[in-house]
């Protein structure tokens, strides 16, 4: 078992970068374009080159969360975030819905309200009777 660890090791390794690298979109392939890479890591799979090659120089790393990333630098001013409760257009949207709401309410409790008066207006009529 221990004789085939290494082997089943390179091809996870191997399996691995080439289905990241079908996964990555085009704008994030870094160097060359994503079939060459894809040929690159097929053929020099066995001897690590390729997958090695993709990770280290073929894709383009993703900024963790805070960093600042070139897109963030538009227009010589980093972008700002507002959270969702300081953000006038999301608390619109919400008094929106919620007015939304409030008048479905009504229409059901009004609708409501016509049914049990019929409902009462047939039984005083069967009492009657």
């Amino acid at each position: 078992m221990l004789r085939l660890l290494p082997f089943l090791l390179v091809l996870a390794l191997l399996i691995y970068a080439f289905i990241d690298c079908i996964n990555t979109p085009e704008e994030e392939v870094r160097g060359l374009p994503k079939v060459v890479w894809l040929i690159i890591i097929l053929l020099f799979g066995e001897i690590l080159v390729g997958p090695i090659l993709w990770f280290v120089v073929g894709k383009q790393r993703r900024v963790p969360a805070g960093g600042s990333t070139p897109s963030e630098w538009h227009r010589g001013h980093r972008a700002t975030y507002v959270a969702p409760d300081d953000n006038p257009e999301f608390l619109q949207s919400l008094k929106k819905e919620n007015q939304k709401d409030e008048a479905l309410l009504k229409d059901w409790e009004a609708d409501l309200r016509r049914r049990e008066e019929e409902l009462r207006r047939k039984e005083q009529g069967e009492d009657k009777d």
